[in-house]
């Protein structure tokens, strides 16, 4: 089974294990993949696979958790900078979009798993995929609320959901909205997370309306 060549060579063989099975996996799905064709592609034995990871499904969960690597560079980046939450907020917004653009078929692969409709495989993904790295978010967001940077009355899991799935949306469906009329955005990702930001952090009522906080700009 051919697969692409991962972007990287890496050496230990563990490395070679996950990038083989992540092309491997994004190019198929998972299950026309056997553990024979990863170590064909990883240039291991079966038995060194097996010795890594007991099944197929350890191995997968192991795939989606190393392609979240950027995601948790980009929370400690939020995390960790001294400036205003305000300014964070578009940057990590941009971050986590070039993130899916870039690393297209990984990033389709997850979209994948996250689109499953078997329950208990929903759960094992929130409890050892996604759900730790949701939860971070939340809680910046939270301490941006409890600071004074953001309204203390709204959902700060709202806020997230809605910030992560305009990000999906546009991945998903730009090669479509690049041909409406109206949409100008699509071949500039980066005007789209600013945008996107600045809804987000003022809304879209005009700001003498009365029901709205003083806008204060990044």
């Amino acid at each position: 089974m051919a697969a692409p060549q991962p972007s990287r060579q890496p050496v230990d063989a563990v490395d070679r294990i996950l990038a083989a099975a992540e092309s491997l996996f994004a190019e198929h799905g998972f299950a026309a993949v056997s553990m024979n064709a990863i170590a064909e592609v990883a240039g291991v034995s079966k038995a060194n696979v097996f010795h890594h990871f007991t099944c197929k499904n350890d191995l997968y969960i192991a795939v989606l958790r190393n392609a979240c690597r950027d995601s948790v560079q980009h929370l400690d980046d939020l995390s960790n900078d001294d400036t205003a939450l305000t300014a964070r907020l578009p940057q990590f917004a941009r971050a986590h979009l070039e993130n899916l653009l870039e690393h297209a078929p990984v990033a389709r692969l997850m979209l994948r798993e996250l689109l499953s409709d078997n329950p208990r495989h929903g759960q094992e993904l929130a409890e050892k995929v996604y759900g730790e790295k949701f939860s971070r978010f939340v809680a910046i967001l939270r301490a941006g609320q409890q600071a004074g940077e953001l309204r203390a009355d709204i959902d700060p899991a709202m806020v997230a959901t809605v910030l992560l799935g305009a990000n999906v949306f546009f991945f998903e469906s730009r090669e479509v909205l690049r041909h409406f009329p109206d949409v100008s955005f699509t071949q500039q990702p980066e005007r789209y997370s600013t945008m996107l930001a600045d809804i987000l952090l003022h809304g879209i009522l005009p700001p003498d309306s009365g029901t709205t906080t003083n806008r204060s700009r990044t």
